[in-house]
């Protein structure tokens, strides 16, 4: 495994991929910031931490034989391996809240934000940034985010924390390459945010009380609600009423 340490960055998921331009790199290239000025999230939003006290970082994984269309087995497995590894240091009240938030209650704790490049019909890598809230004591203007250290009264090693999830990731990734993702998928499910639970979504700019049922093969949101049954619904087409 190549690990990349940089002091400050714009993303890691740009800086990974000017890398990739430039040079050959081997698979589960890491780029790690201790400072990243302009993170991105899911749906064009920003990833805004301190300097120092959170991970930033993102990994460069390729693929041999994996479609496209199967391209939501990645965020399944990403999501799984940071779930699971924060799962073994004991962070209460974890869930995943789709597509691939880790929240501990009702708060964010970590993004990914995965981008694929394909080949055809096949998917030829990803990049996969993730940010993880780990020391960062206050969150002024983000009033959905919290970190470990709140949520747990503990501080962290954010080198050894680093490690533990690139170990879970390497691990979810070997299923996906050894074709093992059916469990994965079914305990991605089970793991959803407010999975089987009353709640309010905001559809079309109205709300409306619905339950998640789990996902489609393609990563779409079923939802039940109202007299239409089970609906999907892709990332721009649907929101949490927190």
């Amino acid at each position: 495994m190549n690990i990349i340490k940089v002091s400050a960055t714009d993303s890691t998921n740009l800086h990974l991929k000017r890398l990739l331009r430039n040079s050959a790199l081997e698979d589960f290239t890491v780029l790690v910031a201790e400072t990243q000025k302009q993170g991105r999230g899911q749906g064009g939003a920003h990833w805004i931490t301190e300097s120092g006290k959170n991970l930033t970082f993102s990994v460069l994984k390729y693929f041999n034989a994996h479609l496209a269309k199967d391209q939501f087995l990645v965020s399944i497995a990403i999501s799984l391996a940071v779930y699971k590894a924060l799962a073994a240091i004991k962070i209460p009240d974890l869930s995943i809240k789709w597509p691939n938030d880790i929240l501990s209650g009702n708060r964010k704790l970590c993004g990914i934000l995965i981008e694929n490049t394909m080949k055809g019909p096949f998917l030829k890598h990803s990049i996969i940034g993730i940010g993880v809230n780990v020391n960062q004591g206050t969150f002024d203007s983000l009033p959905n985010a919290s970190s470990l250290s709140l949520v747990s009264g503990k501080t962290y090693d954010l080198m050894r924390l680093l490690e533990d999830i690139l170990l879970h990731l390497k691990q979810q990734l070997a299923l996906l390459d050894a074709n093992g993702m059916e469990t994965a998928f079914e305990e991605y499910e089970e793991l959803l945010f407010r999975k089987d639970e009353l709640s309010i979504y905001e559809i079309e700019e109205s709300e409306v009380e619905g339950i998640i049922r789990g996902v489609t093969k393609e990563g779409r949101l079923l939802l039940e609600y109202g007299s239409k049954g089970v609906e999907s619904f892709g990332l721009k087409e649907i929101g949490y009423c927190l």
